[in-house]
């Protein structure tokens, strides 16, 4: 007797848990890792959305005003910097049916889908670690336990100048950097999800390491400076043009306003007889005020004026003075002939 019309069959039992186990999993795994870096709740955004980071400027007028005459007002304006959009990447994996018969599906199939999610997520950590190095608060000390210092009160000094509220702040830095300075002291480090951290180091709340951030350089933020970003892969019409993705919301189960941080599929291609996956996902993780991030330097600073200056400052880098003769990275997008720009130079500390 022939099967019944659209029976439900073991593979289709067996694909689905995958979709599922997949997009549940890089939820909660998102979920967690903003719980270990005090991120709030994802902010969701269409696809196009220009990313936006925040500066603000002061002109501070002169506080010498004579008995009874008007105080001057000092002008004080938030300004933005875009950064680039928010876009969907997509993403592909496939295994072969040899590598599954020589592996078995566990090791050839599941296991490399667990790697894959852990490389979707280190991605997204990438962009974020080379944004957080453009932050606008820098500095420079010759020790480590120095660095920690003047980060801190960088950051501290910053936040309450912009009249903000400071919640936790969570740095990141080398690991070669970190345990130059603990040398041989007994230390007990924590990881989630390729993240290795310290909690509560000599004011920071947590302390991240990775040998992704560049060595002798120390990068921190308050937690309620952080923002992620993303696009919901339902949003999109992908269904109509034949793309069938499962996102998060899909799942029996799971309540209404869930968010959707990843679309999966999963499907076999007989003519190549592979098993492929393919993800699409939009997530962005962010901060809100570029000069919220500081970016000390392991080392002693110099400064040098630039001769002709041309360009972006603020893309260069550059660097202004002020009447203390304090430096600070310039947020100018053209070169200002009334002004003098510097380049600044750090020489390798301890």
């Amino acid at each position: 007797m022939p099967a019944l019309d659209n029976l439900t069959k073991s593979e289709n039992i067996a694909t689905t848990a995958r979709i599922i186990n997949f997009v549940t999993s890089f939820n909660d795994d998102w979920s967690r890792l903003r719980e270990i870096m005090g991120i709030m709740r994802p902010i969701r955004r269409t696809p196009g959305t220009i990313l936006k980071a925040k500066y603000a400027e002061m002109t501070l007028e002169s506080g010498a005003v004579e008995e009874g005459s008007l105080i001057p007002f000092s002008k004080a304006s938030v300004k933005e910097k875009p950064y680039g959009e928010i876009t969907i990447d997509k993403y592909a994996k496939s295994v072969s049916l040899e590598a599954i018969n020589e592996h078995g599906y566990n090791d050839a199939v599941l296991r490399s889908e667990q790697e894959f999610r852990r490389q979707l997520i280190s991605a997204t950590q990438n962009n974020f670690y080379t944004f957080l190095q453009s932050g606008t608060l820098t500095g420079a000390k010759p020790t480590f336990q120095e660095v920690i210092s003047e980060t801190q009160r960088l950051i501290l000094d910053k936040w309450d100048k912009m009249g903000k509220s400071l919640t936790e702040i969570v740095a990141f830095a080398n690991f070669k950097d970190v345990y130059d300075y603990l040398g041989a002291a007994n230390i007990s480090t924590q990881t989630q999800f390729g993240m290795t951290y310290l909690e509560n180091f000599m004011g920071i709340r947590r302390l991240f390491m990775s040998s992704r951030i560049p060595a002798g350089t120390l990068l921190a933020t308050p937690t309620n400076n952080i923002v992620l970003y993303y696009v919901d892969p339902a949003d999109s019409e992908f269904a109509r043009a034949g793309l069938q993705y499962t996102a998060y919301s899909d799942i029996p189960g799971v309540p209404a306003g869930a968010q959707n941080l990843i679309g999966y599929h999963v499907q076999g291609d007989y003519a190549r007889a592979t098993s492929n996956s393919y993800a699409i996902t939009g997530i962005s993780l962010f901060a809100e005020y570029i000069d919220g991030i500081a970016v000390v330097d392991l080392g002693t600073e110099s400064f040098t004026a630039v001769s002709s200056p041309t360009g972006n400052p603020s893309d260069l880098k550059y660097y202004e003075k002020d009447a203390g003769n304090n430096y600070f990275r310039s947020t100018d997008t053209e070169v200002d002939s009334e002004k003098t720009y510097y380049s600044r130079t750090v020489t390798a500390g301890e």
